[in-house]
Formats: structure tokens, sequence, C-alpha cells
């Protein structure tokens, strides 16, 4: 056999065979701490290493005051003040969520649902001063993740070329269908064309 019809068989060998399904589980499907939906002040930025510098979760503009709710359903495992800064910590079973500076309404072991009252935002303590603003952080044991991947605003998450289930089947059970971007750019949100504008 030439080297040509070999080169071909295998890369025809190559496309048929299956590969492995992605191993990353879902992110869950959670709701956003503040309503209406906030805009992001301050987006996630972890560090390159465990005391690097860095932000490590996002920041969401509010209102002194505003109600403060569970991102998902859990049970809050940690309600006190840190670096004069209310914190409320709740556990979802693999993960968690942090919420600050929140005046707390909770106590350690009381069960939430997704977008129950967990406190009120406070101002004292904001990052983003002389505004408040809610700084919400997700936890996999001392790994930190985007929060806004619970709300369906994290970085875009790519499907495996191949894959079990047919297109059709996998977006009709997507939770982000119809999802339009939070962020926005020049006033303008992003992925939205504007006539005039500079892209």
């Amino acid at each position: 056999m030439t080297p040509r019809p070999v080169l071909v068989a295998l890369l025809l060998l190559a496309l048929l065979l299956p590969l492995p399904a992605a191993s990353a589980d879902p992110d869950p499907v959670g709701v956003w701490p503040l309503v209406p939906e906030p805009e992001v002040v301050r987006g996630f930025d972890p560090p390159e290493d465990p005391w690097g510098a860095g932000h490590r979760g996002v920041d969401l503009l509010g209102t002194p005051g505003q109600l403060v709710r569970s991102a998902l359903p859990g049970r809050v495992a940690w309600v006190g003040v840190l670096a004069g800064r209310g914190v409320v910590v709740v556990d979802h079973g693999a993960t968690r969520t942090t919420y600050e500076p929140v005046d707390a309404g909770v106590t350690i072991g009381a069960e939430v649902r997704a977008g129950q009252t967990i406190g009120r935002l406070d101002p004292v303590g904001s990052h983003c001063l002389p505004r408040a603003c809610l700084h919400w952080g997700w936890l996999e044991g001392e790994t930190y993740l985007d929060p806004l991947r619970l709300v369906g605003a994290g970085p875009v998450r790519l499907l495996p070329l191949w894959r079990d289930l047919p297109v059709t089947t996998a977006a009709a059970r997507s939770p982000y269908v119809g999802w339009q971007p939070p962020l926005r750019l020049w006033g303008v949100p992003v992925g939205r064309p504007v006539a005039g504008g500079p892209w």
C-alpha cells in the first residue's frame, strides 16, 4: 500500500470512531442574587496561584438595603463579619456560594431555596464605593469558579464536536435557550448589533 491510501484510511477511521463524551458536569442553573438583573461592575479574574492578586468573584451593582437572594438551594454554612464586612456562605453540596457585604437575615444551618432572601445589601464594606455592590463568589473546594456561569452569563463553554445526543435534543434541554448577555460595552448590550457601532 502506498503512503497516501494509508493516510486516507487512517483519516477515515479517525472520523468514524466515536470520541469520548465530555467529562465536565453541566453547571447548575441558579438565579441572580439581586433583582432586577444587576449590572456586573467587575467580572471574575481568578489569581494564578492561591495567594496571588485577582478577583475571586464578581461585583454586582445594587442599592443599600436591597434584598440579597441565594443563587442555588442549599444550607447556610456560615454567617458572620469578616474584615469588617457581613458575609453569608451557602453550601450546595459540591460547591458553595458567598455573598458580601450582607446584613444577614438567616442563621447557620437554615435550609434555603434558590431565590430565597438571605439578607440585605450593606453599603459598609462595598467594593464599589460610593455605590453599593454585592461581591458574589462561587467555590468548589478551594477552587474559585465564575458565579456568572450559574445564570448563563459566564464564559462560553463549547460542546464537543462528537456527542451521543443529536444537536436538536441537546438544544431543547438547554436552560439558556433565548439567553441575552447582560454585559454592556459603551452602553450597548454585547451581542446586539447597532447601526454605526465600532463593530
